[in-house]
């Protein structure tokens, strides 16, 4: 073979791999295992919420979504491994309200900025709850207790000092202009203790979600005076909006987002939108859902960033008045 012939051989066959690679080396988004990150321990909502999303995703995009529990640090240690993942698509996780916590007290400089929030898939409000025996049968009865009985005159349990449902009850103190020393908080390992305590007369209220007093409303133990959310829920539709109650314009809702490190590529984003959003709508959600009384409530990319900004800002202002975050 000439020089000249060899050289016009190699040249074409050089175009010709340079030619083939892109389509070589183009794959799409997913092409191997997404991890979702949970900041929580097995076995509790996130946990759960995490693990049917987990499946749905894998269904609809045909890759393992392997779920993976990122515990410790009230959240912190989760959430930041969640930020701080490659961003490729690869990595997504639930960030939960604590996000917009955790920073107001001196636990990281994480905030809800650090990530790419693509959903909100639940809501879950708070709400005032008290025994059934209680003498106070309303909302409007339960806050003029608070607010005439000085000091410490009013016990509500529930979740630990400076937790989300201290902060929701504290919340609402304020909107209603009641000085917040008329509250002893008595800390709790959750809800479910908080109310047991409740119901055995140890406390007066309990502020956390209805769905979690549920069983207990059920069976007559419990009242449910009003939910701390714009409309009444469908699963106790006697419970009136905080509004409705007391004329209060406080709400809190603690909500399930599912989120990604920041900067991740478009097509991979649009996908898993899309994706999850499906994942949202379909029946086998719906019903997972529902049977565990678990709040349904879809926001988009920008609504959900919305919400939790706005979180953010109530949370950090009911912290720094209340003398519970870290300057």
């Amino acid at each position: 073979m000439n020089r000249n012939r060899f050289l016009r051989l190699m040249t074409g066959t050089a175009m010709a791999l340079t030619l083939g690679l892109p389509a070589m080396a183009q794959t799409e988004y997913p092409d191997r295992p997404i991890e979702m990150i949970v900041p929580w321990g097995a076995g509790g909502g996130t946990d759960a919420v995490g693990r049917i999303f987990a499946q749905l995703l894998q269904e609809e995009l045909g890759t393992p979504v392997n779920v993976v529990n990122r515990t410790g640090g009230s959240g912190v240690v989760g959430h930041s491994a969640i930020a701080g993942a490659e961003p490729d698509g690869y990595t997504i996780g639930i960030m939960t309200i604590e996000i917009d916590m955790m920073h107001w007290q001196g636990l990281t400089d994480l905030t809800y900025e650090d990530f790419d929030i693509l959903a909100m898939v639940n809501a879950d409000p708070g709400g005032l709850m008290v025994s059934a025996d209680s003498e106070y049968q309303d909302a409007a009865a339960l806050r003029d207790a608070i607010r005439d009985g000085g000091a410490g005159a009013v016990k509500g349990s529930g979740t630990g000092q400076g937790g989300i449902w201290h902060l929701s009850l504290l919340g609402w103190m304020m909107s209603e202009d009641i000085p917040v020393e008329n509250l002893t908080w008595v800390p709790s390992e959750g809800a479910a203790p908080g109310l047991t305590d409740m119901v055995a007369g140890g406390v007066d209220l309990v502020p956390s979600s209805l769905a979690e007093g549920r069983a207990l409303i059920e069976a007559g133990r419990v009242n449910a005076l009003a939910t701390m959310s714009d409309e009444r829920q469908a699963l106790f539709p006697d419970a009136p909006t905080i509004n409705e109650a007391t004329g209060s314009d406080w709400t809190l809702s603690v909500w399930r987002t599912i989120a990604a490190p920041t900067g991740m590529p478009e097509e991979a984003r649009a996908k898993l939108v899309a994706a999850i959003e499906t994942a949202y709508n379909s029946e086998t959600y719906q019903s997972f859902m529902n049977e565990r009384g678990f709040g349904l409530l879809w926001a988009g990319p920008e609504e959900a960033t919305r919400i939790v900004a706005e979180d953010d800002t109530n949370l950090g202002e009911v912290m720094k008045a209340t003398g519970l975050a870290k300057e």
